[in-house]
Order: C-alpha cells, then sequence, then structure tokens
C-alpha cells in the first residue's frame, strides 16, 4: 500500500508543476505582466522560461521517479522563493490577510510533500526501478 501511495502522491504533485508550466507558456504575456506587479522587472523572460524549464523537468523528473530527489530539489528552488515573494501575507492589508495566509500555508504543505520526496525517493514504482529490474533476453 506504501509504494501505491508513494505514486499516486508523486503524480500530485507534479501535476501541479507540469499545469503551472502549461498555464505560463499559455498565459505567457498575462504572467509577465503579473511578475511586474509583484517587482520582477530584471531580464522577465529569462526568469520566466527559467521557472517553466524548473517546473518541467521537475514535475517530469518527479512523475517519473527518475532521480526523483533531483526534481524535488529543482520545484524546491523555485517554489520556496515563489511562495515567499507571492503569498507575503503578514505584509498585506488586513482585508486579504486571511486568503494570502491560507494560499501561503497551501504552498507550505506542498513544499513539504517536496521535501518527502527528496527524503524518501521515489519509491518502489519509478522509471528507473522498471529499467534496473528489467531483464533483456540474450540472443
Amino acid at each position: 500500500m506504501k509504494d501505491i501511495t508513494d505514486l499516486v502522491a508523486r503524480i500530485f504533485i507534479a501535476l501541479i508543476f507540469l499545469f503551472e508550466a502549461y498555464d505560463s507558456i499559455k498565459f505567457f504575456k498575462t504572467t509577465k505582466s503579473q511578475m511586474t506587479d509583484y517587482g520582477f522587472t530584471w531580464n522577465q523572460d529569462f526568469l520566466l522560461v527559467s521557472a517553466i524549464f524548473l517546473m518541467i523537468l521537475g514535475g517530469i523528473l518527479v512523475l517519473s521517479g527518475y532521480r526523483s530527489s533531483f526534481g524535488a530539489i529543482l520545484l524546491l528552488i523555485f517554489y520556496v522563493p515563489v511562495t515567499l515573494v507571492l503569498h507575503d501575507w503578514w505584509n498585506d492589508p488586513i482585508e486579504i490577510q486571511r486568503e494570502q495566509s491560507i494560499l501561503f500555508m497551501k504552498n507550505v504543505a506542498i513544499i513539504g510533500g517536496l521535501l518527502l520526496v527528496f527524503v524518501n525517493g521515489s519509491g518502489r514504482y519509478s522509471i528507473k526501478r522498471l529499467f534496473a529490474t528489467t531483464k533483456v533476453p540474450n540472443y
């Protein structure tokens, strides 16, 4: 049961980042304008393309279970600073503090899930294990 739970958890965590990468690509200009609203004005194209690259590569690595710990590190490199900048509820007006604090805590939970993937690896069901246990016939 633990192995199935590891697989399902990796799928859910990876889907968040893969969807966010898709959304950032589809709404590239809108995302850039949101970056400006949050004060990211330096080299926006580079930052956004780098973020999309980290989300896609990290998401695929976590999803497939191949180097899932490395994938989790890539996603943490992206997600921790983004969480601290976008959901700084302690600096927000009182009217939106509750909503922003809930979003902040959701992101903290996702960071916790990524840390679990980093520490525990991919579990039994992964591409890496599949390749390691597949026997190639001798001809």
